[in-house]
């Protein structure tokens, strides 16, 4: 059982490995070659890859396929590239300039005939088909962040996001090229797996048409002989076929905006995390208008165990867990330093030669642990800043005020009246104005009934707090368009406050926690959740809100649903938000597969969204919305 980012760096390592299946000779000695890729290849290859490791599979030379580059006979050149107009543009240039003695195509998108004709008549002109060795489909159009985690695009795209999908005046032309696009997107991910899915989506909205747009490619490719990509290799899940269920963004608007106490969303929100990298401004002092602050670059990945076990903590045990970690390589560095003083290094000498023989063993371990000394101390530096900074942003902010009343108000535990909402709101010192908007549109959403008049209260208030009231005209229109009542739809949710921070504040620590309150999260399951349980339900009758497509059964929805009591339900699924998605829906999600499989049920989700925009950029494409209401 191999998860999908492995399965993305398999298929990656083989592409820079000429196409050829990787074996043991390969590790210990690369064909060195140069490796070309556009800003889609890039995406995909950097939250994978780091230069070191593209050293190791013989990459001497990375570059963007739009840049000028030098010509390098006698090295192989990998290209890595979507098949747009203008990159196939380029490539015949290089062909015609005859930069590189050998070529190896790879398009991450499988390209069309058309255009691999009009390549090959280029490389016949320009007498160099003898250079091209490989032209390959790879199918891998989508960035994978974690082992089950993956969006679709990150540089350019707008296209994809919630905005794009959902304003007033998109052609039908517009719409079905980004539903083709997610289409593509998809089918690659189940390429990679090697799975054909069931597919469930939610009724009358854009994820209903990408569940039949994609029904229809991977009915079309299982029933092409010749090249169907689903037979002979086994999927990465077990027997059952993995169910994929397409939700769009419209079930649940509060989440997207709701502020969060997890260690990952957290760094998602405050310092715009992105494709696994977070910048980090440098230095506490006061920002001086006019002068860039500093800031500095932090890369998180899962072979960090820090971040791969507290991701989805809660902060304040994050902080907890790097001032555990801190004390442990204090201790460990304080020992070899006294090694030092005991082999006389700065003590009496004769002393020390009696002490030489026992200490040489002692020695030799200690120098031998110093690289995995030295790295641990650059993850806890690099925890502590990144702490550090959100610990920063949420005094300067009061974060934990919002995001204690919010989870209040999602989990309808108890009545929370306009006025805590109003202070919050009318207090100068609390938050941007961007978390003010947010609360409000939560409160706005999740209370069944806001009269008029508490409405436009409200909206003056906000006024007078300089926010862009623009996403208020959008969902105030949503509201009444959607008709949903909110009621129940979080349920069990809320918080508790327990003792400050006592560990932290009892050892001195490195982090000032004074004033931000110490909140546990009550678990609670967000809307997409609940419609992934309700769905792997092991009942077929309970989720009629969700179409059902089988590309592997003949046509009729009716005979599918008919047979499906039969098979035993999927255990594992892809969750795919179309629309733009969140940390915090990604962790709820893990956390209810922990607890199915606390329940002695094993299911492996895999999360995956058009984009993942962080609350401050979907806010603005409510913005955005908003205007065009106007």
């Amino acid at each position: 059982m191999t998860t999908l980012r492995e399965r993305q760096l398999n298929a990656l390592k083989q592409m820079l490995n000429l196409n050829q299946p990787l074996t043991k000779a390969v590790a210990t000695e690369p064909t060195w070659k140069v490796l070309i890729y556009d800003r889609v290849g890039q995406d995909i290859i950097s939250p994978l890859i780091s230069i070191k490791e593209l050293r190791e599979l013989g990459v001497t030379i990375h570059v963007q396929l739009h840049s000028d580059r030098d010509s390098i006979p006698e090295v192989p050149a990998v290209y890595f590239c979507s098949p747009t107009e203008e990159n196939l543009g380029r490539i015949c240039q290089d062909l015609d300039n005859g930069i590189y003695d050998q070529y190896h195509l790879n398009f991450i998108s499988p390209i069309t005939r058309q255009k691999l004709e009009d390549l090959a008549a280029s490389a016949i002109q320009s007498n160099s088909v003898m250079s091209i060795h490989k032209v390959f489909d790879q199918y891998l159009n989508f960035i994978c962040l974690e082992d089950d985690l993956f969006i679709m695009k990150h540089q350019q795209s707008d296209s994809l996001s919630y905005y794009a999908i959902n304003k007033g005046d998109t052609k039908d032309t517009e719409m079905e090229a980004i539903m083709d696009e997610i289409v593509e997107s998809l089918f690659s991910v189940f390429v990679t797996l090697g799975n054909v899915p069931i597919i469930r989506c939610t009724k009358g909205n854009a994820a209903e048409m990408v569940a039949k747009k994609l029904d229809k490619k991977l009915r079309e490719n299982l029933w092409d002989a010749r090249n169907n990509l689903f037979h002979g290799q086994a999927g990465t899940f077990s027997f059952t076929r993995p169910m994929l269920i397409l939700l769009d963004r419209n079930l649940d608007m509060a989440t997207p905006l709701h502020h969060t106490w997890t260690y990952q969303a957290l760094a998602h929100d405050v310092l715009d995390l992105s494709l696994n990298r977070a910048v980090v401004p440098e230095g506490s002092g006061p920002i001086v208008p006019g002068q860039k602050a500093k800031t500095r670059i932090c890369d998180l990945d899962s072979k960090d165990p820090l971040w791969s076990e507290h991701k989805g903590s809660p902060f304040p045990t994050v902080a907890e867990a790097i001032q555990e970690d801190l004390d442990k390589y204090r201790s460990s560095e304080a020992e070899v330093k006294k090694l030092k003083s005991s082999m006389g290094l700065d003590a009496d000498s004769d002393l020390a030669l009696s002490l030489v023989s026992d200490n040489t063993q002692r020695l030799t371990s200690a120098v031998n642990s110093l690289p995995q000394l030295m790295e641990k101390k650059r993850l806890i530096d690099m925890h502590t800043t990144i702490a550090t900074a959100i610990l920063n942003a949420i005094k300067s902010r009061r974060l934990d005020s919002f995001f204690e009343l919010e989870e209040k108000i999602m989990s309808k535990s108890s009545g929370v009246e306009s006025k805590a909402v109003m202070d919050l709101i009318t207090d100068p010192s609390a938050g941007t104005v961007e978390d003010k908007m947010r609360l409000f549109i939560i409160y706005y959403l999740c209370t069944t009934q806001v009269l008029d008049d508490d409405y436009e209260k409200f909206k003056s208030a906000l006024i007078a707090a300089n926010c862009d009231i623009k996403p208020m005209t959008y969902m105030k229109r949503w509201k009444g368009f959607t008709k949903m009542s909110s009621q129940g739809q979080y349920e069990g949710g809320g918080t508790k406050t327990v003792s400050m921070f006592s560990k932290l504040v009892s050892q001195g620590s490195s982090f000032v926690m004074e004033g931000v309150k110490n909140l546990v999260v009550k678990k609670h399951k967000l809307p997409v959740s609940r419609t992934v349980e309700a769905a792997l339900g092991s009942s077929g009758a309970g989720d009629n809100e969700l179409a059902w497509l089988d590309p592997r059964a003949a046509r009729t929805d009716g005979a599918a649903r008919a047979r499906a009591p039969r098979h035993p339900p999927p255990t594992d699924a892809v969750v795919f938000l179309v629309g733009g998605g969140s940390y915090i829906e990604y962790h709820n999600l893990i956390d209810f597969a922990k607890q199915q499989a606390a329940n002695g049920i094993t299911r492996k989700i895999i999360y995956g969204a058009t984009t993942l925009p962080n609350a401050f950029q979907f806010l603005k494409q409510l913005s955005l919305l908003g205007e065009e209401l106007q």
